[in-house]
Order: structure tokens, then C-alpha cells, then sequence
């Protein structure tokens, strides 16, 4: 038996994913599957803050969490990239923290990358969504 998708697109975000031929988010089993989200502004370019960025990050994130009837509270597990983590995990995790709520967080995998398109952040979560 196939899996059914259902894809789950914010406003505002429609050309950006279609650019590039991916949705920001899938439906399935009760389960969201969000694509990285990074803090891109409205024209697609890079928030040159890193505390700015990673804001807007969360913003597009639950942008797309809400679109599908959930919220950061319904995450139970993300994956964080950042590039120079030497120089830029303190103020990922102080910025991240004011939207993790309460415990029992959600599970956390961070990875140093070297490129993300001009990003220094990107996340990624899978969601149980609410009936």
C-alpha cells in the first residue's frame, strides 16, 4: 500500500518551493515531515543577523507548523545544521531555547556543516500533529 503525502504549503513561501521542486512540508500518519528551514526574508536572501536569522528561521518554521494545525509544542524530534559551529552554537542555543518550551523537549541532533546556500542556520523537524 503507497503512503498518501499531503503536502503542507505556508503563504507567502509558494515560489521558493516550487523553484526548487520540494515541499516545505508533508503530511503523513499523523506526522508532519518540515524541510530545513533556514531565515530566509521575504525576497529569499539571508538575514545577515545570526540571532536575526535563526528568529526568522523559527518564524517560517512555525509558519509552516501552523498551516498544518500544530505548533513548536508537537515536535518531538529536529535535526539543526549550522555552519562554524566554533563560532556560532552559543547564540543558536540561546535563541533556539526561547522557543523549545517546556520539558520534556523534543530530541536534538545539531550538525556542522560548511554550506548552507548562504544560511549559517537551518532546521529541520518531524512534528505529531494533534487530531
Amino acid at each position: 500500500m503507497a503512503i498518501r503525502r499531503e503536502g503542507q504549503i505556508p503563504p507567502d513561501r509558494h515560489a521558493l518551493y516550487e523553484l526548487r521542486r520540494y515541499s516545505p512540508a508533508i503530511r503523513s500518519n499523523g506526522f508532519l515531515f518540515v524541510s530545513g528551514q533556514v531565515g530566509s526574508r521575504k525576497d529569499g536572501s539571508a538575514e545577515p543577523d545570526l540571532a536575526a536569522q535563526v528568529r526568522l528561521a523559527f518564524a517560517n518554521l512555525n509558519a509552516i507548523l501552523a498551516e498544518a494545525g500544530g505548533s513548536f509544542e508537537d515536535v518531538v524530534d529536529t535535526t539543526i545544521s549550522m555552519v562554524d559551529p566554533d563560532s556560532t552554537f552559543e547564540t543558536i542555543c540561546e535563541v533556539a531555547a526561547e522557543y523549545w518550551g517546556e520539558a520534556p523537549y523534543p530530541t536534538v541532533t545539531a550538525i556542522g556543516v560548511t554550506w548552507l546556500s548562504g544560511f549559517d542556520f537551518e532546521i529541520k523537524v518531524i512534528a505529531k500533529l494533534p487530531r
